[in-house]
């Protein structure tokens, strides 16, 4: 590399500026050209899985190894150099990295008025126009053709109702859902047959189409089993705030076995006391407190009969009541087996709590008499293997994150957790609730028995299939097995990021994914705040969409989207915010709700809107960690 000319050389003036010029030229020549450089040996180091690619990924894969080798390295001094000459600071080429740093090296070539080598004056496979398209090409593959007045499309979670209410599939259709999401974790093939029968009648009843993809529902991590509390059923009145009642407590006597479609609170009771009570009788007891209680009968029939009352009560199941008509006792009964009352563990920091196998029934600790801990609270896991894979000092989450410990001690069948946050300072832990190791190295296969089951299913009727729980390149490698044995390789496949393995190991899981195309991403933001830890989120979700984004593989944008809208019809603030940020993805995924049509229609609209103004965005490129191959 030739020497910049001193200022006071024979023969040449420069001003301070120009000499400042002519060195920030010769370094950003020789960055530019080092990171090009790099490109070229990850390129060759990465040969074997860059080969192993489908022809129709394997420039995609070549642009994903550049991207890798540039964020191998800090080049915001680079980038800043480049900025100050009035050059492109390299920070959108995730889609076209070859190309970018070409071009550039181009015209710091021209600048410096040296002659341009021939390998960069030539375009490379991947060029400005070609890797948008690559991207356009590889998101209307999967997820059907671009939707009028929008880039990004919309899909939608089906609720068990969809299978038999005919309405809300051709309503969410018309509203722009372009991809129906059917979870497997619910329901199964007779419910999933009628919602598909639901939405091809709504496709050809609006001229519209519609892709579907099935979540297998994979290993869950979850709490289990809660011991049941007492049979105990409690009512009261409505009161205002100076306590006086403003709505008497309705109770319905019922001998029915079925009685969900009466009003008020139900309360089982035998046949003969409910035939024989009339409107004007009075029902008496004495509550499980020992309290004297009335109940007013208003109503009666030959099943029921609605009573109403101003005073609270608890009931249990046995306790006798006896109806009277006047001063006259005319019938006695027995209430029936009320369902036991859902309990809760209480956990605040400081607290042991012993996790088990999932055999076992939680329960409260047990206390002595000054309130110090005898024995711990226990709660279940669904998941026996994990009593293999933990190690003592490993974070254990639990309930998206609202429980935070510490595994203490490890042996064959339980662990010893100390609690150390929990949400408000004293939360609840129930049954079913969703347990995350973020530091655990979990040997768990992707796909269970009931995953490969479901896959039967979802092979002859599905569009494409997303693994859950993916970690390593070996689970794709696996599903892609199964695929090929049921003769499925056309479906998609949608890697869900819910870990903090599967997200560390992301490029790798993307090359082997690239074996057998069309492939999508999910961020699922859920699980993977609580793995990662929330503070890191947005950065985390952010690094996701640049290197999908230079493999040129469509990204979903998922978990929690208007929320507040689907379930409660109005979004809070900040979920507008982050629907709008969905714009960046080529994709973005809604849950179910009462009010889900209205949060179709909202996010389309705004993803129309955003449009216009999230057609380029520019990055600093730190070092970014993800990249680093070598990492196990």
């Amino acid at each position: 590399m030739s020497q910049v000319p001193e200022a006071n050389d024979v023969g040449t003036r420069f001003t301070s500026s120009e000499l400042t010029r002519r060195l920030r030229i010769e370094r950003a020549l020789r960055g530019v050209a080092q990171l090009r450089q790099h490109a070229l040996e990850i390129e060759a180091e990465l040969a074997g899985p860059l080969q192993r690619t489908s022809p129709l990924c394997r420039e995609s894969a070549y642009n994903l190894a550049h991207y890798l080798a540039v964020r191998q390295v800090d080049i915001r001094p680079l980038q800043r150099e480049l900025s100050q000459l009035g050059l492109s600071s390299l920070g959108v080429i995730e889609a076209h990295v070859m190309a970018s740093l070409n071009a550039v090296l181009q015209l710091l070539h021209a600048l410096g008025q040296r002659p341009v080598p021939p390998e960069i004056h030539q375009d490379p496979p991947i060029t400005f126009e070609v890797g948008q398209a690559m991207l356009d090409r590889n998101t209307e593959v999967l997820f059907g053709p671009r939707p009028e007045g929008r880039r990004v499309r919309v899909m939608v979670t089906m609720p068990s109702e969809a299978a038999d209410d005919s309405a809300i599939i051709p309503t969410l259709l018309a509203q722009g859902m372009d991809v129906m999401r059917i979870n497997c974790a619910h329901d199964g093939p007779d419910v999933w047959t009628r919602m598909l029968q639901q939405l091809r009648a709504a496709e050809d009843r609006l001229g519209k189409s519609c892709r579907v993809s099935f979540d297998l529902a994979g290993p869950k991590l979850r709490t289990g089993p809660v011991a049941p509390g007492p049979e105990v059923l409690k009512w009261r009145p409505s009161r205002n705030q100076l306590g006086q009642v403003t709505a008497p407590a309705v109770i319905c006597l019922s001998s029915e076995p079925n009685y969900d479609d009466v009003t008020g609170t139900v309360v089982p009771v035998n046949s003969p006391f409910t035939t024989l009570a009339a409107a004007g009788d009075e029902v008496r007891f004495r509550d499980a407190r020992g309290h004297e209680r009335l109940l007013n009968v208003v109503e009666a029939g030959e099943s029921t009969c609605v009573c109403v009352t101003e005073q609270t009560a608890y009931v249990t199941s046995n306790l006798g009541i006896e109806l009277r008509r006047g001063s006259e006792t005319i019938a006695h009964a027995k209430i029936g087996k009320l369902p036991p009352a859902p309990q809760v563990i209480l956990l605040s920091a400081g607290d042991p709590l012993r996790v088990v196998r999932d055999d076992a029934s939680g329960r409260q600790a047990v206390l002595d008499d000054e309130d110090q801990v005898v024995e711990p609270a226990v709660v279940g896991c669904s998941v026996p293997e994990v009593f293999r894979d933990v190690r003592p000092g490993e974070r254990i989450f639990f309930d998206d994150g609202k429980i935070a410990g510490v595994i203490r001690e490890v042996s064959p069948d339980s662990l010893l957790v100390e609690i150390v946050s929990a949400a408000g300072g004293t939360a609840k832990l129930r049954s079913e609730k969703g347990i995350n190791l973020p530091d655990t190295d979990l040997h768990l296969p992707a796909l269970t028995d009931k995953d490969l089951k479901d896959l039967e299913f979802v092979a002859r009727h599905g569009d494409m299939v997303a693994l859950s729980f993916v970690q390593r390149p070996e689970d794709i490698e696996q599903l892609n097995c199964e695929l090929k044995r049921l003769k499925a390789e056309r479906l998609g496949t949608i890697l869900k990021i819910e870990t903090q393995r599967a997200f560390r190991n992301l490029p790798q899981l993307l090359l082997t994914a690239m074996q057998q195309p069309p492939v999508a991403i999910m961020v699922a933001r859920g699980d993977l705040g609580v793995e990662v830890g929330f503070e890191r989120l947005s950065e985390v979700q952010e690094e996701i969409l640049w290197v999908c984004e230079a493999a040129h593989l469509p990204v979903i944008w998922a978990t929690q989207v208007l929320e507040s809208l689907a379930k409660g019809g109005l979004p809070s603030r900040a979920e507008v915010t982050d629907a709008a940020m969905g714009s960046r993805a080529e994709c973005v995924m809604l849950n179910k709700g009462p009010y889900i049509h209205r949060a179709v229609q909202f996010l389309c609209d705004v993803l129309g809107r955003m449009q216009a103004h999230h057609e380029k965005r520019t990055a600093t490129l730190r070092q970014l960690s993800i990249a680093d191959l070598q990492r196990p």
